[in-house]
């Protein structure tokens, strides 16, 4: 099979954060997608080598940060390629907190979301966690939505190995 065919979906990139107890994390993903408008919920999917993926699974609570084109690229990497188990990922991290308490990120986003998982999916090496939307906002911006397809191909942007995109 040619992997890259699958690099012609159209998706955007996303940092998810949640916290528990002191402990926040996030990582980068790149499969969000409305699933319904009434009650408004969202699926997202992440890699069970991810801390985030289990204190998501513990809290049952997340936020989606949408990244624009202009994300200053440290946060892809200390979200995308550093993992929370070694690094606090939000130390010196410019971040704002939902109505909960979950960090998020403003600078180099367009939006976010705040979610209550209210279903989950075991798919093999991700899981797909459903949530219902309970607060977000849009930020104002001249930017766009960063597509994967814009960052692999203007940013010249790889993937970490717990990405369903990742070829070793």
């Amino acid at each position: 099979m040619e992997i890259e065919a699958l690099f012609q979906l159209s998706y955007g990139l996303y940092i998810i954060s949640t916290k528990k107890g002191e402990k926040a994390n996030g990582c980068v993903v790149n499969t969000v997608m409305q699933v319904t408008s009434n009650p408004p919920r969202i699926s997202t999917t992440i890699s069970k080598d991810n801390l985030t993926h289990d204190l998501i699974m513990e809290t049952g609570e997340y936020t989606v940060s949408i990244m624009g084109q202009k994300v200053p690229p440290i946060f892809i990497g200390r979200f995308g390629f550093q993992s929370g188990r070694d690094i606090d990922k939000f130390k010196d991290t410019p971040h704002e907190l939902d109505s909960r308490g979950i960090p998020y990120l403003k600078d180099g986003m367009m939006s976010y979301l705040s979610c209550k998982v209210v279903d989950h999916l075991d798919v093999g090496t991700h899981t797909i966690f459903v949530a219902e939307l309970v607060d977000g906002a849009v930020f104002p911006t001249e930017d766009e939505a960063m597509t994967y397809a814009y960052y692999r191909k203007v940013k010249k942007g790889t993937v970490p190995k717990a990405a369903p995109t990742f070829r070793g």
